[in-house]
């Protein structure tokens, strides 16, 4: 391992084998980083936090503080955050809450550009992409290989799906279905993220299928409860609309992100 001489690294503190730590960091005595993470300076890590193998963090980010929450009262919760994730400057993760699930989850491959935030008991998956000063409220939870652009807001207790992506500047206020583009300031729902499934590497049957149960699921006639049931029994076989009608029936505090209403 690699120690700049002008880091604080506490007693307690777990650094493993190909760690570099550059100058003026700071590491907490329950930090717990993995192997070959590189913290470039400056970078400020306390609290219960563990940093997968592989991970590089730039100047300034500051992981695992106290969350933003007047309830929290100190109690030991927990930042996990997976492999080779590239956490840029100035971004910010809190740990999790008692009146949470006392734990903030972060995956592998992920992209946390400058100043983006994630608040406590959030659960983020692998291969997410943060742009520059995204934002997530508490408790929030985001699927694998989704897009928050930048500036963006997602309020606490909200779910983007896997696949997703947010346009920048959007405020999020409810549930956004996975492979669901949004935008607008107040966000709506202006279709399927269709160029991100063709990157992805979705075939063309695959993503016309995908239009299908989503011009099903926000038309016009019977319930939302009635069209989740329909296009769950007409696309049964299909893996990714499942993945929307799961999502779809899981109760949460917020409704599905919609499509504008037609004038």
């Amino acid at each position: 391992m690699t120690i700049h001489p002008t880091a604080i690294i506490e007693d307690g503190a777990k650094i493993a084998d190909g760690v570099e730590i550059g100058a003026y960091c700071v590491i907490g005595a329950e930090v717990n980083l993995g192997k070959n993470v590189v913290l470039k300076s400056h970078v400020v890590i306390e609290g219960r936090t563990s940093i997968g193998e592989g991970s590089i963090i730039y100047p300034f980010a500051s992981l695992g503080t106290s969350p933003q929450d007047l309830k929290f009262d100190g109690e030991k919760s927990i930042l996990e955050i997976g492999k080779n994730n590239v956490i840029r400057e100035y971004v910010t993760m809190n740990p999790g809450t008692k009146t949470g699930v006392m734990r903030t989850v972060v995956g592998d491959n992920n992209l946390f550009m400058m100043s983006s935030h994630i608040a406590h008991d959030c659960v983020i998956g692998s291969n997410v992409i943060m742009a520059n000063n995204a934002t997530l409220g508490g408790h929030v939870k985001v699927g694998d290989y989704a897009i928050l652009g930048g500036l963006c807001a997602v309020h606490q207790f909200a779910r983007i799906g896997s696949y997703a992506i947010i346009g920048g500047m959007s405020g999020v206020e409810s549930d956004v279905i996975p492979f669901g583009r949004v935008k607008g300031d107040r966000a709506y729902l202006a279709g399927l993220n269709l160029i991100g499934l063709e990157r992805r590497g979705f075939s063309k049957d695959k993503i016309r299928n995908l239009q299908r149960a989503f011009n099903q699921l926000f038309a016009d006639e019977g319930t939302m409860e009635q069209r989740i049931e329909s296009v769950s029994m007409d696309f049964a076989n299909d893996d990714a609309i499942n993945l929307i009608i799961e999502f779809a029936r899981e109760k949460t505090k917020f409704p599905l992100c919609q499509p504008p209403q037609k004038k």
